[in-house]
């Protein structure tokens, strides 16, 4: 049952198909008729026929057996595209209308032509274009033809079997239009294939070089090549190679190295490739900065540098330049120079090598410090017996001075940035070899310093002892180790200074005053200096004598000795001999009583002074005659009516004296002649009581007024001689 189903479907789309068909038949346009059909390029061809009436567009159909390609057209002619090359193809065509299409036309063949080589094209040299291709199908040959880009000039053509073909004696870099096809065995050409080709250019020509020496670079230029686009070039040394790119007709090569030699060489490009280098150039850089410089000072003042010889260096230039700006240099073609130089100086030292290129970079700079200068104004401002100040200027370079003081054995240092120096806890009198180093933390001391030699100031002397002679000389005695000096004593106190001198171990002044206090010192003095003084002695002189020595008698036994109190003197012995005794007394007053004076007697009254330390001065003496005794049994006698007599017995001895009454009413004085013993008053009033004193008188004229008053009373009665009535002694307050 299933089957008589299927069967039954069958049929009746077969009877639409047939009606179908019938309906088509009935309404589609003619048949159009190809006229001819032709390849003109590789991959269509084109269809010629009738125009059909009635028809809107056409459908032509390729076919090669294996792949059928429709295309549809609005009219004659007609091209199916897409088709393979060297292809035998069957053409059909069918008109088309609103009401359908036409049954197929009988068919055409046509074939297609051989397809366009695919070129590649290059130029190996300036003069020449290379062409190449594939073998192309059914190709028995190639046709291939070049000529300038501009149209200008002629068409060059050719023919061969081969699928490369080379182009020669073209224009450098000029750009040329390649054109080639292939034919098959009817000799009928198929597609061609156009391309351009630029040839190469000639290589730059007139290079000229310019190098800076001091940048290490170098500028190239040339003389434009036709049809270059850019320009290379090559610096090619030993151990590199350098290069710089330009469009322009010059280039400029940096960081070039010195002391070698290039070959210079440019190279011309475009889009068809490089020329041929040019001609090699060489260039011959600067030579580089010499090495291993080496700066030694063979002796104070000469400098010598030397250094390793460079390549391409022709000779050298050695500057040296110190720190206060002067440079001097040398030229040579060897590895050393010599130069003189200062001390205390900072030398700054570069070389340079030269050639025809020029100076070599700047190496290293070098610095070498000379010694510092030695001081040579060495002036001692003070030398004493244990130090010496000494002074200098100020050396360059210096930036401290050592100074040693040797004596032999002990060497005496100080260190101090000052040009001074104080050396102490020297030896005095002592010959020292004193030098002044100067020193720099660079170069250290310059040890060709000169000596100098100075001596302290010689050792104070010491003073022994100090004595006086009987002829109040002080002597001076010392003890000193000294050698060659003269020694002077000085003796200072309150009323001056006096000196002695000597070059021995003794002096003698003299001419101190008295009462003095001195301090005694010695000084040593050589042509070096002088020292200190010793220790000072005290040294007292005896005390002065005092003046005004007076003799004084107060009572017939007893005498007072007085005086002016001397300098320094603080007690003082009086004694009065006479060749009865002596009578004597010490006192620190100015005066001093003596008893148990005999009257009438001469004697030698003399002082002492003496100090507190006890020293005594005899002072000179004096004579003194003690007064003449006391008269006695004075009395008095009545002579008339208004006189008096007074009478006394002398004592031994000869002397003169003097009467004196007191009353109420008047003193009475008379003086007898010598040798008497009384004496009359005339004209004395009676009735009043009268003391009466006999006194001697001295040499002098002085009276003396010790000796004993005897009271009177003289009455007015009685006779004319009338009596003197004694009343007693007077006693004295």
């Amino acid at each position: 049952m299933a089957g008589g189903r299927e069967t039954c479907l069958t049929l009746i789309g077969f009877i639409l198909i047939c009606l179908k068909m019938v309906a088509s038949l009935k309404s589609a346009p003619e048949i159009p008729t190809i006229d001819q059909a032709y390849s003109k390029i590789s991959n269509s061809i084109t269809v010629e026929w009738a125009t059909v009436p009635g028809a809107t567009s056409y459908l032509l159909t390729a076919e090669d057996g294996d792949t059928v390609i429709e295309t549809m057209v609005a009219n004659s002619p007609g091209t199916v595209t897409g088709l393979k090359a060297a292809t035998l193809y069957e053409i059909t065509i069918r008109s088309i209308s609103a009401a359908g299409r036409s049954q197929a036309s009988p068919p055409k063949q046509a074939k297609t032509v051989l397809a366009a080589p695919i070129l590649e094209v290059s130029s190996p040299s300036s003069d020449s274009i290379l062409v190449q291709w594939e073998a192309v199908y059914m190709a028995i040959g190639f046709s291939v033809s070049i000529m300038r880009a501009n149209g200008l000039g002629s068409i060059w053509k050719e023919n061969t079997t081969n699928t490369s073909l080379t182009f020669t004696s073209l224009e450098a870099g000029t750009l040329y239009t390649i054109k080639a096809y292939a034919w098959n065995a009817n000799g009928i050409p198929g597609d061609d294939s156009t391309c351009d080709q630029r040839t190469s250019p000639r290589a730059p020509a007139n290079i000229q070089v310019s190098f800076d020496s001091g940048a290490l670079k170098a500028s190239f230029s040339w003389a434009p090549a036709e049809g270059a686009f850019n320009y290379t070039v090559m610096a090619l040394s030993d151990s590199s190679e350098l290069t710089c790119s330009t469009t322009l007709s010059s280039c400029t090569i940096s960081s070039l190295q010195c002391g070698t030699e290039y070959l210079i060489s440019v190279l011309a490009s475009n889009d068809a490739g490089s020329s041929k280098s040019s001609s090699a150039v060489t260039l011959k850089t600067v030579a580089c900065a010499p090495g291993r410089v080496m700066i030694q000072e063979d002796s104070p003042g000469h400098l010598s540098v030397t250094w390793s010889d460079v390549d391409l260096g022709d000779y050298y230039v050695a500057f040296v330049k110190s720190d206060d700006g002067l440079e001097v240099h040398c030229n040579t073609s060897l590895t050393q120079c010599n130069f003189l130089s200062e001390c205390g100086f900072t030398y700054f030292i570069s070389v340079f090598a030269y050639n025809k290129a020029g100076q070599s970079p700047l190496g290293d700079i070098f610095n070498y410090t000379t010694a510092p200068c030695c001081p040579s104004d060495i002036n001692p401002v003070l030398v004493s017996s244990d130090r010496v100040e000494i002074v200098w200027s100020p050396v360059r370079g210096a930036e401290l001075y050592e100074t040693k003081a040797v004596d032999g054995y002990n060497v005496v240092e100080c260190n101090d940035t000052a040009p001074a120096c104080t050396l102490s806890a020297l030896e005095c009198d002592t010959n020292y070899n004193i030098t002044v180093y100067s020193f720099s933390e660079v170069r250290g001391s310059n040890m060709s310093c000169t000596p100098q030699f100075i001596t302290t100031a010689p050792c104070s002397p010491e003073i022994k002892n100090v004595s006086r002679d009987a002829f109040s000389m002080i002597n001076v005695h010392w003890r000193s180790t000294n050698d060659d000096a003269t020694y002077t004593v000085t003796a200072q106190g309150e009323k001056g200074l006096y000196q002695c001198s000597s070059v021995g171990e003794s002096c003698t002044m003299g001419g101190l005053p008295c009462g003095s206090v001195f301090s005694v010192t010695a000084v040593a003095e050589t042509q070096a200096g002088r020292s200190l003084p010793s220790y000072s002695v005290p040294l007292e002189t005896a005390p002065c004598c005092p003046t005004g020595l007076t003799v004084t008698q107060i009572t017939q036994s007893v005498i007072n000795v007085s005086w002016t109190i001397g300098t320094v003197a603080q007690t003082h012995v009086a004694v009065l001999e006479s060749h009865t005794g002596q009578s004597k007394c010490h006192t620190h007053l100015n005066h001093c009583l003596l008893g148990c004076i005999t009257c009438g007697i001469n004697y030698t009254v003399t002082l002492k002074a003496i100090s507190a330390t006890g020293l005594a001065t005899d002072c000179s003496s004096q004579n003194y005659f003690s007064s003449a005794c006391c008269p006695l049994g004075v009395k008095l006698y009545r002579l008339g009516p208004n006189g008096i007599r007074i009478y006394w017995q002398a004592s031994r001895g000869s002397a003169n004296y003097s009467t004196d009454l007191y009353g109420s009413k008047g003193i009475f004085t008379c003086t007898p002649r010598a040798g008497l013993s009384f004496c009359d008053v005339a004209e004395i009033p009676c009735g009043d009581v009268y003391t009466v004193m006999v006194s001697p008188v001295a040499e002098t004229g002085l009276k003396l007024t010790f000796c004993p008053k005897k009271i009177y009373s003289v009455t007015c009665s009685g006779s004319t001689l009338g009596m003197v009535i004694y009343r007693g002694k007077r006693n004295e307050d």
